[in-house]
C-alpha cells in the first residue's frame, strides 16, 4: 500500500497556492475541498512534508509584502502580489486609507468623513477653534437644577465694613499722599472703596489732626479737600460731628501743637465760610464751653467771620502753597519782602518769610531780584544790606549754591538790558560781585563769568585818531 501511496502523490504535486493564508471564493474553496477529497486514502490525510514547508514560506513572504505595501500606500504606491508596484488604470495614485498615515490627527476609529478630532480644537490648553466668540450661556429651563429665581438675581460685589483698629492705619497713607498730590478726587474716588459706615465722621477729623502738625499749604489742602467730600462722601452732619471731636480733644491736641486752638478757630472760620457748617454752629455754644481751649477756637473762628463781613477774605486764610501759585504772584511776594527787609533790617524775619513761602526751587528768583535792586538803588544802605541778607541766608542753608549760582547767572544774562536803564550797572555788578566773593558765598569761577563792558573813547585830538578800552 506505502508504495501506491507514493505512486499516487508524484503523479499529483501540491500547489503552494493552496496553503496560502488568503481569502477564498466559493468555487475556489469547492475546488480545494475536491482535491483534498482525492488527497485522502481511506479516509486518512496523506501530508508531504517538502510541500508544505516551501508553501509556509510563501505565505510568510506574502504577508511581509503586505505589511510593507500598507506603509508606503502614503506615498501613492501598493504592491502586487509578486511585490511590484502598482498603479490604477488611468496611471493615477489609487486612494489610500487615513489609517496609513502617521503623526495624522485625524480619527483612528476609521469612522466619520476622515476629518481632524474637535474640528481642529482639540490639543492641550485649547479652549475652541481659532475666532469661536463665546457668549453668554443661556439658561435651560429643562435642566432638573433650573430655579427660576435665579434669572432675576443681581450679583454686586460686597465690601466688608472698616473696623475701627484699621480706620487710621487705612486713612492716614491717603490723606499724606493728598498732600503731595493736591487731586481731591483721587481721594473722593479712594474712600468711595471703602465701607467707611458710621466711621465717616472720624475723616474730618484726622485730616484736620493731621493738617495742625504740617504746613501752612497742607492747611489749605485740608481745608479744600473738606470742602469737595462734602456732599460726596461726607455729609454736613458728620463734618459737625468731627469739629465737636476736636473742640472735645483739644486738651491733647496742645500738648504736641502749642498753637492748635488757633488753627482749630481757623478750620472752623473757613468751614463756615464754605457752607459746610451751618452759621448757627457757633452759636450752639455761647455759655455752654468750659473749656480754655475750645472757647480759645470758638473767639478765634468768630473774630475771623466778623472780619470777614469787613472784607477779609477768610478763602485765602492758609495762603496758597508755593507749588501750586502763579509765578507773577511769587515774583511779587519776593519784592514785597525785600522791600520790608530794607526797612526793618531783620534778617530772622526774612528768613521766616522766605520760609513760608514754600518755594525753594524758585529762590533763584529771590537772588535775582535783590541783585537788580542793588543796581537800581542810588545808595550804598541797600548794597550793604542785601550783601548782608544773601550771606545770611547762604549760612543758614536757606539758599543753596545751586540757587545762588543761577541767580547771579540770570542778573549776568539781563545785564545789557538792565544797562538801557541803569547806565552804571555794570560797574556796580562788578563791585557786587566782588563783595560777594570776598564774603564767601560765591565761588571764583562765578566771579570770573562776571561781564564788563568795553568803551571806545577818544583821549584828544592830538592822539591822531587814538582810542582805548575803558571798563568801568
Amino acid at each position: 500500500m506505502a508504495t501506491d501511496c507514493e505512486a499516487w502523490l508524484n503523479a499529483n504535486p501540491l500547489d503552494a497556492d493552496d496553503l496560502s493564508d488568503s481569502f477564498l471564493s466559493g468555487e475556489e474553496e469547492n475546488g480545494i475541498i475536491t482535491k483534498n477529497i482525492k488527497n485522502e486514502i481511506n479516509g486518512n490525510w496523506i501530508s508531504a512534508p517538502n510541500s508544505i514547508h516551501e508553501a509556509r514560506l510563501k505565505a510568510k513572504a506574502k504577508r511581509r509584502l503586505r505589511k510593507t505595501s500598507s506603509r508606503d500606500s502614503g506615498r501613492g504606491d501598493s504592491f502586487s502580489d509578486n511585490g511590484d508596484p502598482s498603479r490604477g488604470t488611468n496611471g493615477t495614485v489609487p486612494p489610500t486609507s487615513p489609517k496609513s498615515k502617521l503623526l495624522d490627527r485625524k480619527s483612528r476609529a476609521g469612522k466619520g468623513r476622515g476629518l481632524p478630532k474637535k474640528g481642529g480644537a482639540g490639543g492641550k490648553g485649547v479652549w475652541g477653534p481659532p475666532g469661536e466668540v463665546y457668549d453668554l450661556e443661556e439658561v435651560d429651563v429643562k435642566d432638573p437644577n433650573y430655579d427660576e429665581a435665579q434669572e432675576n438675581c443681581v450679583y454686586e460685589t460686597v465690601v466688608p465694613p472698616l473696623e475701627e483698629g484699621d480706620f487710621e492705619k487705612t486713612l492716614t497713607p491717603i490723606v499724606q499722599e493728598y498732600f503731595e498730590h493736591g487731586d481731591t478726587n483721587e481721594v473722593a474716588e479712594l474712600l468711595g472703596e471703602l465701607n467707611l459706615g458710621s466711621m465717616s465722621s472720624g475723616v474730618p477729623m484726622l485730616a484736620v489732626s493731621l493738617a495742625l502738625e504740617a504746613k501752612a499749604s497742607h492747611r489749605e489742602l485740608t481745608s479744600r479737600l473738606l470742602t469737595d467730600l462734602c456732599g460726596r462722601v461726607l455729609s454736613r452732619r458728620d463734618v459737625e460731628s468731627s469739629f465737636d471731636k476736636l473742640l472735645r480733644e483739644l486738651p491733647d491736641l496742645v500738648l504736641d501743637t502749642p498753637g492748635a486752638p488757633q488753627l482749630v478757630g481757623q478750620f472752623i472760620a473757613r468751614a463756615v465760610k464754605d457752607k459746610i457748617l451751618s452759621k448757627s454752629y457757633l452759636d450752639g455754644y455761647k455759655g455752654r464751653v468750659d473749656c480754655v481751649h475750645a472757647r480759645a477756637a470758638l473767639d478765634r473762628a468768630a473774630v475771623l467771620l466778623k472780619m470777614g463781613m469787613g472784607g477779609l477774605r477768610i478763602d485765602n486764610l492758609w495762603g496758597t502753597g508755593g507749588g501750586q501759585r502763579p509765578v507773577t504772584q511769587l515774583v511779587s511776594e519776593m519784592t514785597l519782602l525785600l522791600k520790608e527787609y530794607l526797612l526793618s533790617g531783620d534778617n530772622k524775619e526774612a528768613e521766616r518769610c522766605l520760609r513760608e513761602l514754600e518755594v525753594p526751587h524758585f529762590h533763584h528768583e529771590f537772588v535775582y531780584e535783590a541783585i537788580v535792586m542793588v543796581l537800581e538803588s542810588k545808595g550804598e544802605k541797600t548794597f550793604k544790606m542785601v550783601l548782608q541778607l544773601l550771606k545770611f541766608l547762604w549760612v543758614s542753608s536757606i539758599i543753596t549754591v545751586d540757587q545762588m549760582r543761577r541767580g547771579y547767572e540770570r542778573v549776568y544774562m539781563d545785564i545789557a538790558e538792565i544797562n538801557i536803564d541803569v547806565p552804571r550797572a555794570y560797574f556796580i555788578l562788578e563791585q557786587f560781585v566782588d563783595k560777594s566773593f570776598s564774603a564767601g558765598f560765591i565761588c571764583e569761577k562765578l566771579r570770573d563769568l562776571c561781564p564788563s563792558r568795553g568803551r571806545k573813547r577818544f583821549v584828544s585830538e592830538g592822539d591822531g585818531g587814538r582810542f582805548k578800552l575803558e571798563s568801568y
